[in-house]
């Protein structure tokens, strides 16, 4: 096949053909995209516009739920013009734009969710000094910085691999795949798989470590504690390891997906755990710290209260 190092646009070839049922699809799937929306934003402005819940600990929350309509909106709008699509293909540029805009999510979701495990060793083994340890000027700098180096990390991956030259132009996924790009290229790729190894080594320090370090400091204060440190400690970090595990399996087949051979595995099955990490984590985490958090749950119930008894008083 000849080498282009041009391409205008690539083929997505996981999409099935579903005839007159692609309507129900898009229209499920932007339903879909709709709650995704409109709940994690209720809980930004819920926490930005509560001063008791300033703290580190929703700020971070606030950072996650901003990333998760990030993520949604690299990938959402993509898929729900590819569904109603005949012909599945997306142009060079939106494909490297959707790349960035997902994998800087996927680094973002992991990143601070090490820093929140580190957040909550700080609030469990250290409660006198927490005040200290961790303030809300911290915490802001703390996400700043997690966005910068995880943009900055990928820029680089990025860049590298739109300077390949390509043999082919179809990729085996619903989504541009950063992967899946790589294999097409004909050119050498041994600084692409040099700096990948060292990227995957700083990526599993900067999140593996301190989720660790967390965890294991966190359990020997649970066992030597008293009833009320393991009760603070599991309300606290339930849906801290919910997130985790469920965000970890998404991420995990996904990578096993498009390394090796999955042609066993239905199709259908095959489409559904590949949006996995994209769909569910954006649902799942707005329903677990919205109902766990009392803090949270709380203030929501007397937003909505509040504007019951308001639209209440305009109708008499």
């Amino acid at each position: 096949m000849m080498v282009n190092s041009t391409l205008s646009y690539f083929i997505l070839g996981a999409y099935m053909h579903v005839g007159g049922l692609k309507y129900f699809y898009f229209m499920l799937t932007a339903m879909l995209y709709i709650v995704i929306v409109i709940s994690n934003t209720s809980l930004i402005v819920v926490i930005c516009m509560n001063r008791s819940l300033h703290g580190p600990m929703y700020l971070f929350l606030c950072g996650l739920f901003v990333n998760e309509l990030y993520g949604s909106t690299g990938f959402f709008p993509s898929l729900l013009l590819q569904i109603l699509s005949d012909i599945h293909t997306i142009s060079a540029s939106f494909c490297y734009l959707q790349i960035f805009c997902l994998y800087s999510y996927a680094n973002i979701e992991f990143t601070n969710l090490a820093i929140m495990s580190y957040d909550r060793y700080l609030a469990i083994c250290f409660p006198l000094q927490y005040n200290t340890l961790m303030t809300s000027k911290k915490a802001v700098i703390f996400i700043i910085v997690i966005w910068l180096y995880c943009i900055g990390k990928f820029l680089i991956t990025l860049s590298l691999n739109i300077r390949l030259k390509l043999c082919g132009n179809t990729i085996n996924s619903l989504y541009c795949h950063n992967y899946l790009v790589a294999k097409l290229a004909c050119s050498d790729s041994k600084v692409n798989n040099i700096y990948g190894l060292f990227a995957i080594f700083v990526s599993l320090s900067v999140t593996l470590l301190p989720i660790l370090f967390s965890y294991i400091k966190i359990l020997k204060v649970c066992f030597s504690g008293s009833e009320q440190t393991r009760q603070k400690a599991v309300s606290t970090c339930t849906p801290h390891l919910v997130s985790l595990l469920n965000f970890s399996f998404g991420c995990l087949f996904e990578i096993l997906q498009s390394r090796f051979d999955m042609s066993r595995v239905s199709g259908m099955l095959r489409i559904i755990l590949s949006l996995y990490f994209l769909l569910i984590q954006p649902l799942l985490n707005p329903i677990i710290y919205g109902l766990q958090m009392s803090k949270i749950r709380n203030t929501c119930k007397h937003l909505f209260c509040y504007k019951m008894l308001a639209g209440h008083r305009d109708a008499m």
